[in-house]
């Protein structure tokens, strides 16, 4: 670590991490829903309210990761101390009472009832701050420097492009079809354009500073992935255009611009290992490069393999709102976006903590746990929407008869979620164990 202030990154993964801890823990009481017949908590905790819970807490521990991963990151590149640790520090206590505020919310009934972005309007304002605070401390620490990369420019532009497309999901529209039009302009070109931008920046930067690749190895790559998000990322919006009312145009539009994002983050990664194997490198935090390498694989196969099998509209009109779009959802988030941000975690922490050589044992146990699993997860949802697409959709069986010949494969979905859920515990005693060491002299 070159910085003090970089320092300020590691409060940011303590809260993500915890935030993770709850989010599965969410999960798991969610996904238990669909496969116990009683429910005890059925009249304290609904599944509507357990499953905007899961998915908010998603959403902020990931932002709080990539906010992290952006204070440990722009010092180093930009040459020089973050322009307010004070403001970085109040940012996050900050986001974190809105946090905890809007889950308070949900349980007493206080949502706005757009899935993803139930938070009633004024603690979206409180959110539009947070970002205009981040935005500002961090483009002004870009501003002391006289050197400006191409690392820096795609943090920014994806940076940006997150804070702008989110004041399009903060005013309520009376007319259903307009507000999910837009709606889409948050949720879609948050994931498939701002996102994958930020991935793509994070990412290049550990590659660099864990391999010792050439810089202009890795910044070709930031250039293709610039180009097909502003390619396919947002005409692709239209594969969620399809049955919402809009013009027919975007069934052609979404079936063609499709999920490309992730190749260039796939190539890069392989690019960067044949370069580390051409150079015979050593490479002694092996724990992030797996985290790096794993997450540019299940990035592709979660976004790219698992987007693209439902986006073709001939396709979706039979899998949209079924267990299949889930399956596609936590393969998605947890590849491209939850192992970036353990990518980084594992990266900059021993870093800041000046730890050249740490035990990587209990590591390797989460890396492999969580990544099993999740597979499992991903496979019992898809096995589940295809059963769900022929006696509902192609039968004709309504809604809760269908539910019954899919029991089997929600147990191995729960009893997968259990797996996962134990991994994530492994990660967190990693996470303390690590935070409490101290170099050696």
């Amino acid at each position: 670590m070159k910085y003090e202030s970089q320092k300020v990154a590691y409060k940011y993964f303590l809260f993500a991490t915890l935030l993770f801890a709850l989010q599965v823990v969410f999960g798991l009481l969610t996904g238990a829903k669909y496969v116990w017949n009683f429910d005890p908590l059925i009249h304290i905790l609904p599944f509507n309210t357990s499953r905007a819970i899961h998915i908010n807490l998603l959403v902020v521990w990931l932002l709080m990761g990539f906010m992290g991963g952006a204070y440990y990151l722009v010092p180093e590149e930009a040459e020089t101390e973050i322009y307010s640790p004070w403001l970085a520090n109040f940012q996050l206590y900050l986001f974190a009472a809105i946090g905890v505020a809007a889950i308070a919310g949900y349980i007493a009934g206080w949502s706005w009832g757009m899935p993803f972005l139930e938070q009633p309007t004024i603690l979206k304002a409180g959110i539009v701050v947070v970002a205009l605070l981040f935005l500002y401390n961090i483009f002004m620490t870009m501003l002391k420097t006289r050197k400006w990369t191409t690392i820096q420019g795609v943090l920014l532009g994806g940076l940006v492009l997150l804070a702008v497309m989110f004041l399009f999901g903060v005013f309520f529209m009376k007319n259903l079809a307009t507000q999910y039009y837009f709606w889409w302009w948050v949720i879609h070109l948050w994931v498939e354009g701002a996102w994958e931008l930020v991935t793509a920046a994070i990412m290049a930067f550990v590659l660099l500073k864990l391999t010792g690749v050439d810089r202009e190895r890795i910044e070709k790559w930031l250039y293709i992935e610039v180009g097909l998000v502003l390619f396919t990322g947002i005409a692709g919006i239209g594969h969620h255009y399809y049955w919402i009312g809009t013009p027919g145009y975007w069934l052609w539009v979404g079936g063609i611009f499709s999920a490309l994002e992730p190749a260039p983050i796939l190539l890069m990664v392989a690019d960067t290992l044949k370069d580390v194997r051409d150079r015979k490198a050593g490479i002694t935090n092996r724990i992030a490069l797996y985290w790096a390498v794993g997450c540019a694989v299940m990035h592709f196969f979660g976004a790219g393999v698992w987007g693209f099998a439902q986006t073709l509209p001939q396709i979706n009109k039979w899998t949209h709102g079924t267990q299949v779009t889930a399956s596609h959802g936590h393969f998605a988030f947890f590849g491209a976006y939850a192992m970036l941000n353990l990518t980084m975690v594992y990266f900059a922490l021993p870093q800041i903590k000046g730890l050249k050589e740490f035990s990587q044992r209990l590591g390797f146990k989460a890396f492999w746990t969580m990544n099993f699993f999740m597979i499992m997860m991903v496979l019992s949802l898809t096995v589940a929407g295809v059963v769900q697409v022929y006696f509902q959709r192609i039968m004709g069986l309504d809604y809760l008869t269908t539910q019954g010949y899919m029991r089997l494969w929600y147990a191995a979905f729960g009893a997968s979620g259990l797996g996962f859920a134990a991994g994530c515990l492994m990660y967190v005693v990693d996470f303390f164990r690590l935070g409490k060491s101290t170099a050696k002299s």
